[in-house]
């Protein structure tokens, strides 16, 4: 085995931990896999015989790239038409990092909006520790900090974040029914039926980046989100097919359009009533998901 190939075979023992860290602090598939390839540059670049561990140089290196990116994202999502969610991940899907990336509860897209309240800083040592275990030693190296400090990030993290969990556990069961009977009420404009599904607080927010038609402010209240809803139905294209599918390792909704991917809707479900709702319709965030 030649060098290049030892290199990359080390690279790729962490490929998946670098775009599961990188895909938490963006929000965005297709940023994650940026960092992850540039990562991957600056790992063929760097004279390994002088690295101690990879997976601290990888670490640190995409953290870095992150905490950057994210910084510059902030100032460009100011001018970013409509409110801003993160992008829908297909675990399974063709791509490789998508199939091996592991499931659990950091990963739900309401644990990745709650992420959202954090800085870069924040979100970085908030996920090294809580999510990646790492300990207090390596994060302070990672984000050129001190332990002391990273522990005050970690305690500031944690009191941004209280406010906005969820007060009730939900079981896969309880999301899968009421994210079937939110689709059959939609479909069927059931009025009375998605009142009942609904929180009387619930909000809708719709991410279409400014292109396709959508509401550009979240709209709260249950009538409202209800007459919305149904409205926006009435003017979805001709022949869109919905089918429940599995994305950020939950039940969602996915509409397809001439094969491909239109929109997601994304329940966060508390308690026995949906208390949000996340329509993904950007096309840019799309792009990634698989065809029908």
């Amino acid at each position: 085995m030649t060098v290049p190939e030892q290199n990359e075979q080390i690279f790729d023992q962490y490929r998946i931990l670098l775009f599961s860290i990188a895909y938490r602090m963006l929000g965005s598939v297709s940023d994650a896999e940026d960092m992850v390839q540039e990562t991957f540059v600056r790992w063929l670049q760097v004279d390994q015989q002088a690295v101690q561990s990879p997976k601290a140089y990888l670490s640190t290196v995409v953290v870095r790239l992150c905490i950057d990116y994210e910084r510059s994202a902030r100032v460009q999502r100011e001018v970013y038409v409509g409110p801003w969610l993160p992008e829908p991940l297909q675990v399974g899907a063709d791509s490789d990092l998508s199939r091996g990336i592991q499931l659990d509860e950091s990963l739900s897209y309401a644990f990745l909006i709650m992420l959202q309240k954090l800085g870069p800083l924040e979100r970085a040592v908030f996920l090294l520790r809580e999510v990646f275990d790492y300990d207090y030693a390596q994060i302070a190296a990672i984000v050129e900090k001190s332990e002391t400090n990273c522990r005050q990030v970690l305690r500031r993290a944690h009191q941004h974040l209280e406010q906005d969990r969820a007060r009730f556990e939900v079981s896969r069961e309880q999301q899968e029914r009421l994210t079937s009977e939110f689709l059959s009420a939609s479909l069927n404009g059931d009025m009375q039926g998605l009142l009942t599904l609904l929180a009387e607080d619930v909000v809708f927010t719709a991410d279409s980046g400014g292109k396709i038609p959508a509401g550009l402010k979240p709209v709260r209240g249950a009538d409202r989100v209800t007459r919305g809803m149904l409205g926006g139905m009435r003017l979805l294209p001709t022949g869109i097919q919905m089918r429940l599918e599995e994305i950020n390792g939950q039940p969602a909704i996915i509409g397809y359009h001439d094969q491909r991917p239109y929109g997601v809707i994304i329940l966060a479900v508390d308690g026995a009533r949906i208390q949000r709702v996340y329509a993904i319709l950007n096309p840019d965030k799309l792009a990634h998901l698989s065809d029908l």
